[in-house]
């Protein structure tokens, strides 16, 4: 499932690439939204783990796997900073499950005793790749235990850019210019839910879980962000705004509509893009 090695950029990347792709399947598994073969089985350590493939017999799974592909082609570019996966009934979302990723320079420093420039030691492939089995194995056993979701949803993805690096006219494969970022109003009294984070020496990628309170039956007290904002916006999809997002401990738990104006101003609206949505009123 992972490389042998993380230790070059291009390593990393392909990791990050898998552990969205493998976190994307486990989603549409765990809900149910396609037949048995739309996926493929591979195992980690004692976890089955169910991957899309190209399923021509289902439209749907051949959909998200044009969205992952979509994915691929931002993170490869070190463009996209952010990836809604949004569940919605009606003109709100019940559930979303959200990617941040980050990208790291690695910068040599002079090496005193030997007088020559060198990388210093970086993060050691063991920690990462069991950094990677933990983020899967959380989130599948997250999936186990929340609620059904409501029977006629439809699925859709946004993905959110560094607009400092990315061209104005860039679009991944599959996708278009969002011209409704404000459909980002949550239906229920929602949870926010710290699913984990992995981090190489070149990428940082952590995933959250925001649903319906009723949906969570026993989830871990840890994963819950008690602190953090509940406010679905712009805010956070850059890791450092993220960060400093984190240290406030007010919580707004009224106003969940997606302003780009409010968080960064009309100035600097951010670039936001979504393939076509996908309804799921015949799923398994």
């Amino acid at each position: 499932l992972f490389p042998e090695s993380i230790t070059t950029e291009q390593q990393s990347l392909v990791l990050v690439k898998r552990l969205l792709a493998i976190s994307m399947s486990c989603i549409t598994y765990m809900r149910g939204l396609f037949p048995e073969s739309s996926y493929g089985t591979r195992y980690l350590d004692d976890l089955c783990l169910k991957i899309l493939r190209e399923d021509k017999s289902c439209l749907g799974s051949l959909q998200i796997v044009k969205w992952i592909q979509g994915c691929f082609d931002a993170l490869e570019k070190q463009y996209v900073s952010g990836v809604f996966f949004k569940f919605f009934n009606g003109v709100s979302f019940t559930e979303m499950y959200q990617f941040k990723f980050k990208y790291k320079k690695k910068v040599p420093q002079m090496d005193i005793s030997s007088n020559h420039r060198e990388f210093v030691a970086g993060l050691c492939s063991k920690d990462v790749k069991q950094a990677s089995r933990l983020l899967l194995r959380a989130l599948y056993l997250l999936m186990q235990d929340l609620g059904p979701l409501p029977n006629d949803i439809t699925l859709s993805m946004k993905l959110l850019y560094y607009n400092d690096v990315t061209p104005k006219d860039y679009q991944p494969p599959g996708f278009k210019e969002d011209d409704r970022p404000g459909d980002m109003l949550f239906a229920g009294d929602p949870v926010n839910l710290r699913v984990g984070s992995v981090s190489t020496d070149f990428h940082l990628m952590k995933v959250r879980v925001t649903t319906e309170k009723k949906r969570v039956r026993k989830a871990d007290s840890s994963l819950i962000q008690k602190n953090g904002p509940t406010e679905i916006s712009h805010q956070g999809l850059d890791c450092e705004e993220e960060e400093e997002e984190e240290e406030r401990t007010e919580i707004n738990l009224l106003n969940l509509a997606f302003s780009q104006e409010e968080v960064v101003g009309p100035e600097k609206k951010r670039k936001v893009s979504e393939p076509e949505k996908l309804p799921l009123n015949g799923r398994k």
